[in-house]
């Protein structure tokens, strides 16, 4: 099973501690982000993951090269001369992540205990083309479902944007935010390369929302309760802190 890791990003609400190293080399409780969601996939069944890299790449590849990839077969997504964002990230990992199977994708940021291999499942039953981790919780932007939780559009709360730009919020429709946690076909490939209009960087997000009336893209929120944070400010680091030292992660 496979697996991509946005191990990427500058990390600059956490900086000092980004000021050496990449955000997923900073640590919860004795271990690394990175470490932990590997360790989350691995017990999940994803063996070959792919990570792409760009802030201080080069302490991710020593990284991994120090703890023998965890015993998997991880592949290095290179962005060092570009950061691509999400969209563009993916498009990039294309000859590493598209096989006759889904893959996953995990921000390195995302600490959860979230059940990954019933997600993944889900998502092969679903035929949907992107399935998106979901949970009601304040936030400034969402993505709106249906009753069936097929994606509708989008909706900043904060400035009243909304995408596509003719998007009708309907009564009934959820509002829902995004978890960093997705599982893709890839089905995805020819579709998101169209769309790229041969842009290397550009974000996931709009993808999504301007082509979710075309293909298939659904919303998963699990059916029993499940801790999820973004551990990409100091606030909600000293929060997972404290959550792993007292065994509740």
């Amino acid at each position: 099973m496979k697996a991509m890791i946005f191990a990427a990003g500058l990390g600059t609400r956490l900086r000092p501690l980004t000021n050496d190293r990449p955000k997923a080399l900073v640590e919860i409780g004795g271990k690394t982000m990175l470490e932990r969601v590997i360790t989350k996939l691995a017990e999940a069944g994803f063996d070959d993951i792919t990570v792409n890299i760009h802030h201080f790449g080069q302490k991710i590849i020593d990284f991994l090269n120090e703890n023998d990839n965890f015993g998997l077969n991880i592949h290095i997504s290179d962005e060092r001369d570009m950061l691509l964002d999400t969209g563009g990230g993916i498009l990039k990992a294309k000859t590493l992540l598209d096989a006759d199977e889904p893959f996953l994708v995990h921000n390195a940021d995302i600490l959860t205990d979230i059940d990954l291999r019933a997600m993944y499942h889900n998502h092969i039953e679903s035929g949907a083309m992107a399935t998106l981790l979901v949970k009601e919780r304040q936030t400034s932007r969402y993505f709106v479902f249906d009753d069936d939780y097929r994606l509708q559009g989008w909706l900043n709360k904060s400035t009243g944007e909304t995408r596509p730009s003719d998007f009708i919020h309907r009564e009934g429709m959820h509002e829902l935010a995004f978890g960093g946690i997705h599982v893709i076909s890839p089905s995805i490939f020819e579709p998101l390369e169209e769309y790229s209009q041969g842009q290397a960087k550009f974000s996931i997000t709009p993808f999504y929302v301007d082509e979710c009336h075309t293909h298939l893209i659904n919303g998963y929120l699990q059916d029993t309760p499940y801790t999820w944070l973004d551990v990409g400010k100091h606030e909600t680091l000293k929060l997972a802190e404290e959550m792993v030292n007292s065994g509740q992660l």
